[in-house]
């Protein structure tokens, strides 16, 4: 099983969870991952895979222009309905509390709902999920450091398990639906 972790980052914070989401999906027997920026990433990849991870930094509550224009370049996919049945999850970084996470969240599953993907969130089984996460995703604060001298506000240890925590349930549920149409 196929699956693409796409992000955007601007100063590291989103794309050390990108990567703890990897990690999480690694975990699990059978699942081969990739992940890539925006500006690396190639949407012609997407029809190969069976599941589809993406990120950003939230902005004012959306989606970064980064990711943006990325998902903009789906139109033919889903004009020929190529990420259909495919599964989909979503994570994003805020720089304060209220900064929008679940905003972001919700604007960044429109569009795999619009191209017909299975949306896996984020159950409240997980003990970090309860204080530190969402329901929609993986959504974590870190704050903007005020200058190029000041320490790196990267994710913090609950944050990581959380992007592994979603990681590992995407290849769970990817591995029963590839296994469900393979004894068709």
């Amino acid at each position: 099983m196929k699956i693409y972790v796409v992000y955007d980052s601007e100063n590291g914070h989103t794309e050390a969870l990108a990567r703890s989401v990897a990690e999480g999906a690694s975990e699990v027997e059978g699942a081969q991952t990739e992940v890539a920026h925006v500006n690396e990433a190639d949407v012609y990849k997407l029809e190969e895979m069976d599941a589809i991870i993406w990120g950003c930094p939230g902005h004012f509550g959306t989606i970064s222009a980064g990711l943006k224009t990325w998902i903009d370049r789906l139109g033919y996919l889903w004009a020929q309905g190529k990420l259909i049945g495919k599964v989909g999850a979503v994570f994003c970084t805020t720089a304060t509390v209220h900064g929008g996470l679940e905003s972001t969240l919700i604007n960044l599953i429109t569009p795999m709902l619009h191209n017909g993907m299975i949306i896996v969130g984020l159950p409240g089984n997980i003990p970090e999920n309860a204080l530190y996460g969402s329901y929609y995703g993986v959504g974590v604060t870190c704050p903007v450091e005020l200058s190029d001298e000041d320490p790196k506000n990267l994710p913090s240890d609950n944050d990581l398990i959380l992007g592994r925590a979603l990681g590992r349930r995407v290849a769970e549920v990817t591995g029963k639906l590839v296994a469900s149409s393979a004894a068709r």
